[in-house]
């Protein structure tokens, strides 16, 4: 590239960046799975001179928009799929860290990354990799191989996940599951569910959510596991938006005369997670794939690929309902 195009190309990033994160947010026709391919398609072409910016709204607009699909949510239907989930949501995360430990032993893969690809899979992608590598003091090395290794699987999941829940005639409810127990993040379980049907979306993200809660306990646990490696780590963040969706659900459910606020609230909070995941393409530059590596890719996609396999044929077969 000579430098010539490498000028143009700064000069181009910023504004249409800029121009496509609101067309993301303002233009209804545009959904989850477009609005996260036009971002890697900006990242690609123009690259993400905003990153740093982006980077930083990212898990802010997550939380405030999972927390504004609250308003629509009934939350007796949330709490019913949440204490539903809870035994196979004890089971499937140890399993899940138990396999993800003895691939990486296979491919021999580094620890850390390996370790902490195993949470994001097993708990809630980003979120959990985030929480989880301050208590093992990982190197940001490690983190950025994680990291990217989520958010390549995402954006897959996103795509091909309603395809096959469709031509394997899943219900809503049945679909709902499958994406909260085998796709990483929130944001892209609620836009693979949002693909799919209302109800769809209320389970997936309930079960989803309730999850979420396992992030404290287990990064507990690997703060204790790696107390002896601890250099001045920052502290875990617990996932508030949790909180806040609950919050939001109860006031929208307790008070029917907030109904309509509550469908405009939540309308403003599904353009939001569109918006979102346009950033989240903006992030997949081609120095995050590079970084990934081969082997790294492979471990997160085969733990991946087991995972969403199990559980869809335990949903099928009735072993999850």
């Amino acid at each position: 590239m000579t430098m010539n195009q490498a000028l143009t190309k700064e000069k181009l990033s910023r504004p249409l960046t800029l121009f496509m994160a609101l067309v993301c947010l303002l233009v209804p026709v545009v959904s989850a799975p477009i609005a996260l391919l036009l971002g890697i398609v900006v990242a690609v072409l123009v690259g993400n001179s905003l990153i740093d910016l982006t980077k930083k709204l990212t898990p802010r607009l997550l939380g405030f928009s999972i927390m504004g699909l609250g308003a629509g949510m009934d939350l007796a239907v949330v709490a019913k799929a949440g204490l539903q989930g809870i035994w196979y949501t004890i089971f499937g995360i140890g399993l899940t860290m138990t396999t993800g430990l003895l691939l990486a032993k296979a491919l021999r893969t580094e620890k850390e990354s390996s370790i902490l690809i195993s949470v994001g899979t097993a708990i809630c992608g980003g979120s959990a990799i985030a929480a989880v590598a301050p208590a093992m003091n990982a190197k940001q090395h490690s983190i950025s191989i994680a990291l990217g290794t989520v958010f390549i699987l995402n954006a897959l999941a996103l795509v091909i996940f309603p395809f096959i829940g469709h031509a394997l005639g899943l219900t809503e409810v049945q679909f709902g599951l499958w994406s909260a127990l085998a796709i990483h993040d929130t944001s892209s379980v609620v836009g693979a569910t949002l693909q799919y049907g209302p109800e769809a979306v209320q389970v997936g993200t309930s079960v989803k959510l309730a999850r979420a809660l396992w992030i404290l306990p287990v990064t507990l646990v690997f703060s204790y596991l790696y107390a002896n490696n601890q250099e001045g780590g920052k502290k875990a963040k617990f996932p508030w938006f949790v909180l806040g969706f609950v919050f939001m659900a109860a006031v929208f459910t307790y008070f029917p005369a907030l109904h309509d606020v509550g469908g405009l609230i939540e309308y403003a909070a599904r353009r939001c997670l569109v918006l979102t995941l346009f950033f989240i393409g903006t992030n997949l530059t081609p120095a995050t794939i590079r970084t990934v590596g081969i082997k790294s890719f492979l471990l997160g996609f085969s733990l991946w690929i087991l995972v969403a396999s199990i559980t869809l044929g335990a949903i099928l077969h009735g072993f999850i309902h």
